[in-house]
């Protein structure tokens, strides 16, 4: 099969290599340094312009945003043919995918969307967890592309739903890290030693992937790897909420979670990591961290 791979991101890279064991992988990504160290290092093709990349069978794009998305739709669109396959692996906004979805369908191109979850970690080691938005007949075409790439793949329901349900999960993790270092901080605060605070949590209700994973390494340890940026974490909340806005909900934890990670985002920068989060939070109670 024939693929062009669009944006060697974090994710991306590792997503191509896996993808170029068993098919004719074409890169492209805005910086070409990237695409051509990829080439070298996992036998891809380098793609010499991007309008190239619109003979592929498959396309897959991998970027920030679905703003970056359509800005790729349309420099292609005119060299697009009838059949190919589209996966949006962004995690982007499910209504753009569905306006994406009506204009590659005029040009007889399937469009499905398919943000993943996993971390990098999970990219690297083809563990992701995929969540396709489109027909049963566009989940199985993608889903035998995708299988080299992830653990567990997912028919989340029609074009938009991938993208949905990704924002909305991970509002959900920004939430539990939020009220978890909250907790956490508090307990130090009183004077309960960090460990046993964590040892407690973890072994009744408040266990979270949070308390057992995330925010041990950083609050214990003092370690605050760069695993995924707080701009793309608020930027995902911030669709989710705009989605619960849109379809009339009543979802003030949403709204909150949403306004406390934008505030974060402006104090910590757009560099930062999201579980960096806790180190607002710390400074809000004047603690340390």
């Amino acid at each position: 099969m024939k693929i062009a791979f669009i944006g060697l991101g974090a994710m991306g890279y590792p997503m191509a290599r896996h993808l170029a064991k068993a098919h004719d992988v074409t890169v492209w990504n805005r910086t070409a340094a990237k695409a051509e160290r990829h080439a070298k290092e996992h036998g891809t093709t380098l793609a010499p312009d991007l309008e190239s990349c619109a003979g592929a069978e498959v396309i897959i794009t991998m970027l920030p945003t679905s703003k970056e998305v359509d800005e790729v739709v349309d420099r292609l669109l005119p060299y697009l043919k009838a059949g190919t396959l589209w996966i949006d692996a962004t995690s982007g906004d499910p209504n753009v995918s569905r306006l994406t979805s009506e204009r590659l369908a005029g040009k007889g191109v399937d469009f499905v969307d398919a943000p993943v979850t996993g971390a990098v970690v999970g990219a690297e080691n083809a563990t992701l967890t995929i969540m396709i938005g489109g027909t049963a007949q566009q989940f199985e075409r993608a889903r035998e592309i995708l299988k080299v790439c992830g653990k567990t793949i997912i028919h989340a329901g029609d074009v938009g739903a991938g993208h949905a349900i990704k924002v909305l999960t991970n509002s959900i993790m920004g939430a539990t890290v939020w009220i978890t270092a909250e907790c956490m901080l508090m307990a130090k605060k009183f004077g309960i030693d960090m460990k046993t605070a964590f040892a407690v949590t973890n072994s009744g209700s408040g266990r979270s992937n949070a308390s057992e994973n995330l925010l041990p390494m950083r609050l214990v340890d003092g370690k605050w790897p760069l695993v995924f940026k707080l701009a793309l974490h608020d930027k995902d909340i911030r669709i989710a909420a705009a989605m619960a806005h849109q379809q009339h909900g009543s979802t003030p934890m949403l709204a909150l979670t949403s306004q406390l990670f934008t505030a974060a985002l402006n104090q910590l920068g757009p560099e930062a990591d999201y579980i960096e989060v806790a180190k607002v939070i710390a400074a809000m109670n004047g603690t340390e961290w």
